[in-house]
């Protein structure tokens, strides 16, 4: 793009970032302390140095702390930084570096040159060569075709969190080459996310992230590392044009909305790609540090609450418009449907790291009209200590429920003194959210994330095999509450794999079954496995992408995924009622293996409940047993109207299609009691013959 134009103007404060206008773009950027700013244009990725600088002057081109200049002449594509004059003084939190080119805080898209450095960003000397560039991108433009975010309930919400690179990246994904591991790839497997019925798709980040910030040798594969709130990551589009991401974006939001799927983005805004003390200057450290970031009393070191180096300060008045400018972006232009906030807990600290009531960023959030009607979703808790699981603030705002997955993890592998803790966390966690009168919902319960163990290997390893990150397996939890059914890794021992299979469908089961909205980890329907790695951030290889031969070799597990979620979906079309709602207005009785004597002491590892779900027309009755031999449940008469019967629909101790079928295609069970093998579920179902309803 040339970076030619007529004689600049002196521009407006506002809009920030480059907003292209029918004769040329206005630029305008936060610097509070520089003394001079440089806007200079690139005409190739990867020029060595700028085809033009244009110097801004404080008396002119400055407007209370932000820097604004309009060139004419210049067109959407153009390439640009700034570099920005000023004092180097860590001592006062002070890091002006007119050597470093910096991105554009509010830029929409940038662009890596093949020369890019991080290291180079991290020493002294002019990096104009290596730096990373933003994008002048156009004014709204794209059709839409009328679509809309889905505006989905979370009652009605089956979550599937997805990783957008290793979704489609294998060989075996059969996506084209050049549209592996991209935006584009993810389109081709619509189809399959609809066979699975999941209704939201929740994307590991796509803000642009720097690859290089991982071990030697590593790159960054998560995204965890953002170095822009605004612009979608560029490897993940199949076309090389900076600004073809931004459709192709687009486009993948539009498809996925088609099939009635709505994108939930993972989004960082607790620390950034800039590291502490010794890391690179790349954008917001460059231009106004002791504004962006917490700095402890000694200003030339960062608090760092995130363990990656910094913390953003959220709660300072610029960041807060930033972020929220950010959302509202993705919303309004990219038609996003909701945000899972990554380590939310330290948007709940002050201006000075400390935690506050009413953190005003949150409540920004959700008391903006334009992300009204989106989904907040909040990972409540840090580095540094602070788990506010059960207390976060706000009216709208859900969580990732933390507990769930940890007593759900140690009922299976049979620990004792779970018992209560699995009613508990079946029933919505109301020992954390009853005190809020708040809707069931307000759990998002998963046993896997993309942090720790896939289930499959949760389930095969009891220990940790991180070796391949480069940090001698010191990395990543040890504390993973993981069994490995009697053999370390993978087994050829039909007992060890059939018990692995069952737990999976165990697991799988709890967290499809249990009130509040559920999420799955990309694979685990297949059984992927990342060989014991529970850290995998920086292997952006075969063992973190998805392998889609496994769905052939587990094709039982997807299959009772499957049915699992439908039976979710089924609920609320035949009664007009979500799963939850229908448990909710439900009668529980609890048993052990005697009918009404639940065993709550410490050495219990079974449970059994009766749930007379919405106006009687189904009763459920579970069966838990997490113990290592088979115990015989005596069963309650079957409901009146049902044919004196109760039909088995899920035992995940049989063979498939035995494990979970159509209520039409249930076989009835014995009257009196019910044989639940080791480590397994059943629920049985009674239907009232009027009703003729299916789970």
């Amino acid at each position: 793009m040339p970076a030619s134009g007529g004689a600049p103007a002196v521009g407006q404060p506002w809009p920030l970032g480059a907003t292209a206008q029918p004769d040329g773009v206005n630029f305008s950027v936060f610097a509070r302390g520089s003394t001079r700013i440089e806007l200079v244009l690139f005409e190739q990725a990867d020029d060595e140095r700028p085809a033009r600088t244009i110097a801004l002057e404080p008396s002119t081109n400055r407007s209370y702390h932000y820097w604004h200049v309009f060139v004419p002449g210049l067109r959407p594509g153009q390439l640009y930084g700034y570099r920005a004059h000023g004092p180097f003084a860590p001592e006062r939190g002070l890091r002006f570096d007119p050597g470093k080119v910096l991105l554009d805080p509010y830029g929409r898209a940038v662009c890596f040159p093949a020369a890019r450095s991080r290291t180079a960003a991290m020493v002294a000397g002019d990096n104009a060569g290596s730096a990373l560039r933003s994008v002048v991108s156009a004014a709204q433009g794209y059709d839409w075709q009328g679509d809309r975010p889905l505006g989905r309930p979370f009652a009605e919400t089956v979550i599937y969190e997805l990783h957008v690179g290793g979704f489609t990246k294998h060989a075996s994904s059969g996506v084209d080459g050049q549209r592996r591991g991209t935006y584009a790839g993810l389109v081709e497997k619509i189809p399959y996310l609809r066979e699975l019925s999941i209704t939201a798709v929740e994307l590991l980040p796509v803000f642009c992230f720097d690859p290089q910030d991982a071990p030697p040798g590593k790159l960054n594969y998560w995204g965890y590392s953002p170095l822009s709130f605004f612009a979608p990551h560029p490897a993940y589009s199949s076309r090389r044009e900076p600004l073809a991401v931004l459709d192709e974006f687009r486009d993948m939001v539009k498809s996925l909305h088609r099939a009635g799927i709505e994108v939930i983005l993972d989004v960082v805004f607790n620390h950034t790609a800039e590291a502490g003390q010794r890391g690179p200057t790349i954008c917001w450290r460059g231009l106004a540090n002791d504004v962006y970031y917490h700095l402890e009393a000694d200003r030339a070191r960062y608090a760092d609450y995130s363990g990656c180096g910094n913390a953003l300060n959220a709660n300072q008045p610029i960041v807060r418009r930033l972020i929220r400018d950010s959302l509202r972006y993705w919303v309004e232009e990219m038609h996003v449907d909701g945000f899972r906030f990554d380590l939310a807990s330290i948007l709940a600290r002050d201006e000075q790291g400390r935690p506050v009531e009413n953190p005003p960023i949150l409540w920004d959030l959700e008391s903006d009209p334009v992300l009204a009607r989106t989904k907040l979703i909040a990972e409540a808790w840090d580095a540094a200590g602070l788990y506010q699981v059960g207390r976060f603030v706000g009216e709208s705002w859900k969580e990732w429920n933390g507990r769930f997955r940890d007593d759900i993890r140690r009922f299976v592998r049979g620990d004792e003194n779970l018992v209560s803790a699995l009613a508990t966390r079946m029933l919505g966690s109301p020992d954390l959210y009853g005190h809020e009168e708040r809707e069931p919902e307000q759990s998002i319960h998963f046993v896997t994330c993309h942090d720790g163990f896939t289930l499959n290997d949760l389930v095969s390893y009891e220990r940790k095999h991180n070796q391949a990150n480069g940090e001698d397996n010191r990395d990543g939890t040890d504390e993973n509450f993981s069994w490995n059914c009697g053999c370390e890794g993978p087994s050829d021992d039909p007992a060890v794999e059939s018990l692995r299979n069952r737990q999976v469908k165990n697991f799988l089961a709890l967290d499809l079954i249990a009130i509040g909205t559920p999420m799955l980890l990309m694979g685990d329907e297949l059984r992927r496995t990342q060989r014991g790695n529970n850290n995998a951030y920086c292997l952006d290889d075969e063992t973190s992408w998805l392998d889609w031969r496994l769905l052939e070799r587990h094709r039982d597990v997807h299959r009772f995924v499957r049915h699992l979620i439908l039976a979710r979906l089924r609920t609320r079309q035949e009664h007009g009622l979500s799963l939850n709602q229908f448990l909710r207005q439900a009668r529980i009785h609890w048993h052990g293996v005697r009918l009404g004597q639940p065993d709550w002491s410490p050495g219990s590892h079974s449970l059994a409940a009766t749930v007379w779900a919405h106006s009687g027309e189904l009763v459920y009755h579970f069966l838990f047993n997490a113990w290592r031999e088979e115990l015989v449940f005596a069963l309650p008469q079957p409901p009146p109207g049902t044919a004196g019967v109760w039909l088995r629909w899920l035992d995940t101790a049989l063979p498939t299609p035995d494990d979970i079928r159509l209520l039409e295609e249930a076989p009835p069970v014995a009257a009196g009691s019910y044989a639940a093998a080791p480590h397994s579920m059943v629920v049985l179902v009674g239907v009232m013959q009027r009703a003729g309803v299916r789970p």
